[in-house]
C-alpha cells in the first residue's frame, strides 16, 4: 500500500505518524512545499517576542529524524499541483521538475491560507505575515532596528504579535475592523483584554481597518492610512486578518467544497472521493453546540483529524465528534479562554439560551495571591450547558479545561454544580468557580434568583428603584446616579424603608459582582418585594456598557 500526504505540520504529520504506527509494510511519502515539514506553528510568536530562544526549538522533526523513527519518505520543497483521481495519481513540482506519483490513499493537509486585503500597499517589503518559521526568524531580526509596528486583525495571532513586539521594546498599535479586540469573546469578557492591552502601551483601533499602505511618513519605513483617516507610521506590519482555506487543489481534482470552499469530509475524514481523506484547517468540521459547518483552524482537532484518517485507511471506525472551538490566548497578564458557543454564535443560529457571570477567586481568598477571574457560562433554557468563556490572570485555562469535559459530555447545570474538583488553598477553592458557576445557574432555573442583565439597564432606570448594596466606601468611589446605597448587611433592618422607597416599583439590586445583591435579592423577594439581582454585578456591567457613566461622592443611605 502506498498512502501520500499532501502537507505536513499538524494534520499531514499526525497521519503519517499513525499510518506508519498501525502498517509497518506501507510506503508513506509526504510531500512539504515549504522547507519545514513539522514544526510549532502556534509557538511562532513567542519566537518573535524572545521567549522561545533559539528558532531551532520550534522544529520538532525534520526529514532525517522521521525517516530515523518512523521509516517514514518526507520530501520539503515538492509542491502537489493537480490530483488525478481517475488515475489514482498526483503530479509534484520537485526542485528538478515535475513527477508522477500514484497512490492507494491520499491525505489532503494543505492547511489555511492569509487572507490579504485588496489594499494599496500590502507587497511592500515591509509588510508580511506570521504563519512559518521564515517570518518568525525575519521579524525577530527586524526587531533589532525598528521602532514601531502595526498589527492588522486582533485575533488570537494578533494579540500574541501585538504582545511580541512590546516584549521588543516596540511601539505597537493594534487595527482590528470588529467593534472589540477577540470577535470570538462576548463583549463583556472582550473589554477585559482590551483594557490589558491598553494598560501595556498598546494603542488599540478597533472598527476601523486599514485602506492603503505607503512608504515613508513621519520617521518611519511606512504609514498605515485607516478607514477613519487616520495615519499610523510604522517600520514593521504584520497582517492578521484572518485565513481561508487552501482548497483549490481539491477543487480542481472535483472534490466536493463548501460554499466557502472548505473540503467536505465525512466522520471518518473522508472526502467525495473514496481514495482520498482531508484533515486540518483546509475542512469542513460540524459545530458541537450550533451544528454549523465550516473551519475550524486549530492544532488540536487538526492532529486529531490526521490520526483518525489514518485509522480510516487501515479500515479501523472512529468517528468524529463535533469541535467546540475550545481555544486560550495569553494578553500579557491575562488569559483569555472559551468553548462551545458564544451568545453571538447562538443568536446567529437561532438557539434560545441564557447567560450567567461570576467573577471568584482564582483559588480561596485567604491565601495569598488570589485574584478575580472573570467566570462566564452560557446555557440553554432547560440547563445544559452549551458555551463558557474565562479571562483572567490565573486559572482560566484549567476552568475552560473542565468546562470543555463537561460540554463535550453533555453536562448541565446539575452536573456541574455536583463536579468533584481538586481543591487545595493554593489551587482552588472548596466551591469551586465552575461548581459556582452551576450553583447560579441552578438558581436562575429554579427560581431561587432572579436576575436582570446589563441590557435591561435602561428600563431598569427608568422603572426600578436601583439599590446599590455595597459599602460606603466602594459606592463613593462610582456608582450609578439613580442607585441608592444600602449596604447589604442592613437590608433586613431597613426593609419597611425600601418597600417605602419603592413605592410599588420592582427594586434592581446590584454589588461588585454579584454575591452580596444576591443575598440582599433573597431577602428582599421574602418580604415580598420585587426584586431581582444584576448579573454578574458592576463588574460586568461596566465592562459591558462602553462609556457608562458613573458618580462619585458622598454616600446618599436609601433609607435618609
Amino acid at each position: 500500500m502506498r498512502i501520500l500526504v499532501i502537507g505536513g505540520v499538524a494534520g499531514g504529520m499526525s497521519a503519517a505518524a499513525r499510518a506508519r504506527r498501525l502498517n509497518e509494510q506501507a510506503e508513506i511519502i509526504v510531500f512539504e512545499k515549504g522547507k519545514y515539514v513539522s514544526f510549532a506553528n502556534c509557538g511562532l510568536p513567542y519566537h518573535v517576542g524572545g521567549e522561545i530562544e533559539q528558532d531551532s526549538y520550534l522544529l520538532l522533526h525534520s526529514p532525517a529524524s522521521l525517516k530515523a523513527e518512523l521509516d517514514l519518505d518526507v520530501r520539503t520543497e515538492h509542491e502537489v499541483i493537480s490530483i488525478d483521481r481517475e488515475a489514482q495519481s498526483v503530479l509534484v513540482a520537485t526542485p528538478d521538475g515535475t513527477e508522477t506519483f500514484t497512490y492507494d490513499a491520499l491525505v489532503l493537509s494543505p492547511g489555511a491560507d492569509a487572507i490579504v486585503p485588496p489594499i494599496p500597499g500590502v507587497d511592500l517589503p515591509q509588510v508580511t505575515h506570521l504563519r512559518t518559521v521564515d517570518e518568525a526568524r525575519e521579524l525577530a531580526a527586524r526587531t533589532a532596528d525598528a521602532k514601531r509596528a502595526v498589527v492588522m486583525g486582533a485575533g488570537f495571532i494578533g494579540l500574541e504579535t501585538a504582545e511580541a513586539f512590546r516584549h521588543r521594546g516596540l511601539e505597537v498599535t493594534l487595527v482590528e475592523l470588529a467593534p472589540q479586540v477577540l470577535p470570538p469573546l462576548a463583549p463583556e469578557m472582550s473589554a477585559l483584554v482590551e483594557k490589558e492591552l491598553r494598560s501595556h502601551g498598546v494603542d488599540v483601533r478597533t472598527g476601523v481597518a486599514a485602506t492603503g499602505i505607503r512608504e515613508g511618513g513621519d520617521d518611519a519605513a511606512v504609514t498605515v492610512t485607516l478607514g477613519d483617516g487616520a495615519e499610523v507610521p510604522a517600520d514593521i506590519v504584520v497582517m492578521s486578518v484572518g485565513v481561508r482555506p487552501n482548497s483549490a487543489l481539491a477543487g480542481e481534482a472535483g472534490l466536493e467544497l463548501t460554499d466557502r470552499g472548505a473540503i467536505v469530509v465525512d466522520s471518518l475524514q473522508r472526502t467525495s472521493d473514496p481514495h482520498i481523506w482531508a484533515a486540518g484547517d483546509a475542512i469542513a468540521v460540524r459545530h458541537g453546540v450550533t451544528g454549523q459547518v465550516g473551519p475550524v483552524p486549530l492544532a488540536g482537532p487538526a492532529n486529531r483529524q490526521g490520526r483518525r484518517a489514518a485509522d480510516s485507511i487501515m479500515g479501523r471506525v472512529d468517528e468524529a465528534q463535533p469541535v467546540l472551538g475550545t481555544a486560550i490566548v495569553r494578553a500579557f497578564g491575562l488569559t483569555a479562554a472559551m468553548t462551545g458557543a458564544s451568545p453571538r454564535m447562538l443568536d446567529a443560529a437561532g438557539i434560545d439560551y441564557f447567560v450567567v457571570h461570576t467573577h471568584p477567586g482564582n483559588h480561596a481568598g485567604y491565601f495569598p495571591g488570589s485574584q478575580i477571574l472573570h467566570l462566564m457560562g452560557v446555557f440553554s433554557p432547560e440547563g445544559k450547558l452549551l458555551g463558557a468563556q474565562a479571562v483572567g490572570p490565573d486559572g482560566a485555562d484549567k476552568r475552560i479545561d473542565v468546562l470543555a469535559t463537561a460540554l463535550r459530555a453533555g453536562f448541565d447545570v446539575d452536573d456541574i454544580a455536583e463536579l468533584e474538583l481538586a481543591y487545595a488553598p493554593p489551587f482552588g477553592s472548596a466551591k469551586d468557580p465552575v461548581n459556582m458557576l452551576g450553583f447560579l445557574a441552578q438558581n436562575v432555573l429554579n427560581g431561587t434568583t432572579k436576575v436582570w442583565r446589563f441590557q435591561d439597564l435602561d428600563w431598569a432606570r427608568e422603572n426600578a428603584l436601583l439599590l446599590d448594596v455595597r459599602s460606603e466606601r466602594e459606592y463613593a468611589m462610582g456608582h450609578l446616579p439613580e442607585a441608592m446605597n444600602l449596604p447589604h448587611t442592613h437590608i433586613r433592618e431597613y426593609i419597611e424603608g425600601v418597600k417605602q422607597l419603592a413605592a410599588g416599583r420592582p427594586v434592581r439590586v446590584l454589588c461588585a459582582s454579584g454575591v452580596r445583591s444576591y443575598y440582599a435579592h433573597r431577602v428582599l423577594a421574602q418580604h415580598g418585594l420585587d426584586s431581582a439581582t444584576l448579573d454578574g454585578g458592576m463588574f460586568t456591567l461596566v465592562e459591558a456598557v462602553p462609556g457608562l457613566e458613573l458618580a462619585t461622592g458622598a454616600f446618599q443611605p436609601a433609607h435618609a
